[in-house]
C-alpha cells in the first residue's frame, strides 16, 4: 500500500498542497521570473519549485550577496489561485524563514515595507541597499502552444517604384 505524503505549508493564513506542483506546471501557460541584483550582478531565476528561500546563507535556493542581507531573509510560496478550475498559481513572499523568523531589516516591496504580498507582475522587492529583486509573470497565449497562425507574418512588400524619390 502506497503512502502518499503530501507537503502543507501555512504562511500567512493561506496553505497550499505542493504535491501536484508538476500538474500545475504543465497546465499553465505562465512562466515566472524573479530578477536578482545584489553585489555579484545581476541573476535570473524561472520559478517552478513549491518552495525558495532566499538569503545570505549559501544553502538558499536564491542565493543573495550582501552584507545587508539576513541567512535566511525571505521565502517564496507558490499558491493555486482561488478558483478551482484554474490551474494557474502565484507567489507569495514571505519576510523571513519558513518557521516565521523575520529578517533583521524586512522586505520592502514597491515602496511599502510589508511582511507578506502576493507577487504580481512588475514588483519590486527590495532586501537592503543595492539589494532588489523584479518580479516578472510572463502569460502566453493558449493558441500559441507550437501552432502559428498565418497572419503572425504578415509582410508587405514594397515596390522601389511606388516610392517617392526626395533627392531631385
Amino acid at each position: 500500500m502506497a503512502i502518499n505524503y503530501t507537503k502543507r505549508i501555512l504562511i500567512a493564513g493561506s496553505s497550499t498542497d505542493c504535491s501536484n506542483d508538476e500538474s500545475m506546471a504543465a497546465q499553465s501557460n505562465e512562466t515566472h521570473i524573479l530578477i536578482i541584483e545584489d553585489d555579484q550582478g545581476r541573476k535570473e531565476f524561472t520559478l517552478e519549485n513549491s518552495l525558495y528561500s532566499i538569503g545570505r546563507d549559501r544553502e538558499c535556493d536564491i542565493h543573495l550577496v550582501s552584507q545587508f542581507v539576513s541567512r535566511r531573509h525571505a521565502t517564496l510560496v507558490k499558491l493555486p489561485r482561488d478558483d478551482k478550475n484554474d490551474k494557474r498559481y502565484y507567489y507569495r513572499i514571505v519576510d523571513g524563514d519558513v518557521r516565521g523568523k523575520p529578517s533583521s531589516n524586512g522586505l520592502m516591496i514597491n515602496g511599502r515595507k510589508i511582511p507578506a504580498h502576493d507577487l504580481k507582475n512588475e514588483d519590486e522587492v527590495v532586501f537592503g541597499p543595492q539589494v532588489r529583486a523584479i518580479y516578472y509573470l510572463l502569460q502566453r497565449d493558449a493558441t500559441q502552444t507550437g501552432q502559428t497562425d498565418a497572419s503572425e507574418y504578415d509582410i508587405t512588400l514594397i515596390n522601389p517604384s511606388m516610392t517617392e524619390d526626395t533627392e531631385d
